[in-house]
């Protein structure tokens, strides 16, 4: 017999989707559209020597996602508590107002600080996750995952194209408040669109605290193996970005085009990713989201070989562009993953661990590719990335089959 409770918390489930991917995109735009612009803002704050621009951009920017970070487990575990719709309101209005105060920063110390409150305020993109994940029919979840990982890349890929658009209309620090004002809207439409269901308590004789948190998982090798895929696919998409403009400039006879090929470069595995993370998630409702998870690492741990020795750009942005085709499918089958080997009621926390252990990785991927390509040469990056891959793809076979023979 069906749960009542299900059913009615399943209702609502495509237009929660559709605000969150709303939510989400507007989100992720506001986070990565000071990009383009970034060296210039932190010049207008005072800072004049080049190289301490350079600096200062970088621990601007790496600072949200660093606090996001820490926070996003606790976010998790307040969303399992009290509602997945109270945490992306909190993170919605938080972030409308955390991007109106980065516009109005009159020093580099004060923009530092506010993107570290904009990283731990947020968490939309994160909160839409496990809300999609917890309130979708289960044999949907692949294709609606996968769904809202299109919109997220979409944002990741819309961001800096805004960015470089907007401040020669309007202005820096206009850039920040038409931000915020996108982000208000989304506000809006989380607090009077979404429905989410009130979930029956769960019983307890002695208190829940045994049943929480990791307690609560039988079986932690799925978790754990997906955690690690997680920050794998991060680092393995970041791990190039130190160093592309420069492997850019080797493989480009005019100088005026390495700038335009670098950014097609950068573009070509998001605009992959977008193509094909539903059409991945909803083969892996049919197929098996462990089995897709292990394919997309094994075909990017190969697409990752011929990166390390193309003689021309273009080389590089198709095979960047199937490389985002194969990786497209693996934040959906994560969460996929994840839903259905922990309880309902520790999937927003398990989740926020997920989000930080993919915060690991776009933290660790530069500085392991620029550590990496500065003192052994560029080519190592690409075949260290691939050696790692196919280990992910090795251990998650072996997880799966763990998984499986502990079922039977």
């Amino acid at each position: 017999m069906t749960n009542p409770i299900t059913q009615a918390s399943h209702a609502h489930w495509q237009r929660n989707l559709a605000v969150c991917m709303f939510g989400s995109f507007t989100t992720i735009v506001a986070m990565t559209l000071l990009l383009p612009f970034l060296p210039l803002y932190v010049e207008q704050l005072g800072v004049k020597d080049h190289a301490a621009i350079v600096q200062w951009s970088g621990v601007a920017y790496g600072a949200t996602f660093f606090s996001a970070a820490l926070v996003a487990p606790l976010w998790g575990r307040l969303a399992d508590r009290y509602g997945r719709k109270p945490m992306l309101i909190r993170a919605s209005l938080g972030m409308a107002v955390a991007m109106a105060l980065i516009g109005m920063a009159g020093n580099v110390w004060q923009l530092v600080g506010l993107r570290l409150l904009a990283g731990l305020l947020g968490g939309y993109a994160s909160g839409s996750m496990v809300l999609v994940a917890t309130q979708t029919p289960k044999d949907r979840t692949g294709w609606a995952l996968g769904t809202m990982s299109s919109a997220i890349m979409a944002g990741n890929l819309v961001g800096p194209l805004v960015g470089g658009a907007l401040p020669p209309l309007i202005g820096i620090r206009a850039t920040f408040f038409a931000a915020g004002a996108m982000i208000f809207v989304a506000f809006l439409a989380t607090a009077f669109m979404i429905r989410e269901e009130k979930k029956a308590p769960s019983a307890s004789k002695h208190g829940d605290a045994p049943d929480t948190g990791w307690a609560a998982i039988p079986d932690k090798r799925p978790l754990i193996a997906m955690l690690f895929t997680g920050m794998l696919l991060m680092l393995a998409n970041m791990s190039i970005e130190p160093i592309i403009t420069v492997y850019v400039a080797t493989l480009v006879e005019d100088p005026n085009r390495v700038t335009m090929m670098a950014g097609l470069v950068m573009s070509a595995a998001a605009l992959g990713s977008i193509l094909s993370a539903s059409r991945l998630g909803k083969l892996a409702d049919r197929v098996g989201h462990w089995n897709v998870i292990v394919g997309c690492l094994a075909v990017s741990a190969l697409l990752l070989i011929p990166q390390a020795f193309v003689t021309s750009g273009w080389q590089l942005v198709v095979l960047r562009f199937l490389m985002g085709l194969s990786l497209g499918g693996l934040l959906p089958c994560i969460a996929s993953v994840i839903r259905h080997n922990v309880p309902e009621r520790v999937a927003g926390n398990m989740l926020g661990y997920s989000t930080s252990a993919q915060y690991t990785g776009q933290v660790a991927g530069p500085l392991l590719g620029g550590f990496v390509g500065g003192h052994i040469g560029m080519r190592a990056v690409f075949l260290g990335t691939c050696v790692l891959m196919a280990a992910g793809a090795g251990w998650n076979w072996l997880a799966q089959r763990a998984a499986a023979s502990a079922e039977r």
